[in-house]
């Protein structure tokens, strides 16, 4: 687990392959509880290269010093992830 919230990760290693690769994120919350939004791609061993660009929302909480994961969503698609993004900026848009 990590203790600072730039140091949180998804990428994920078995038995020398990375199977989770991630690609960037984004700290959007920092402190006890924090959100990051990662893009990433997994491993798809049939093919023996990586599958499409993903994208995941994950919160963390902060306990005894170290952050653990509580909740997560996944975009699944680019068509998906292009959807959130056209809603929220319609919502923000009206807002003003």
């Amino acid at each position: 687990m990590a203790s600072k919230v730039e140091d949180i990760t998804i990428e994920y290693v078995d038995e020398g392959v990375v199977t989770i690769k991630e690609l960037d994120k984004v700290i959007l919350t920092k402190g006890a509880w924090a959100t990051i939004i990662f893009k990433y791609q997994d491993w798809d061993k049939r093919k023996e290269s990586y599958g499409p660009e993903k994208y995941s929302i994950r919160r963390y909480q902060k306990k005894n010093n170290e952050y653990r994961p509580k909740s997560k969503f996944n975009i699944s698609s680019k068509d998906q992830a292009q959807k959130i993004i056209d809603s929220l900026t319609r919502w923000v848009q009206m807002a003003d």
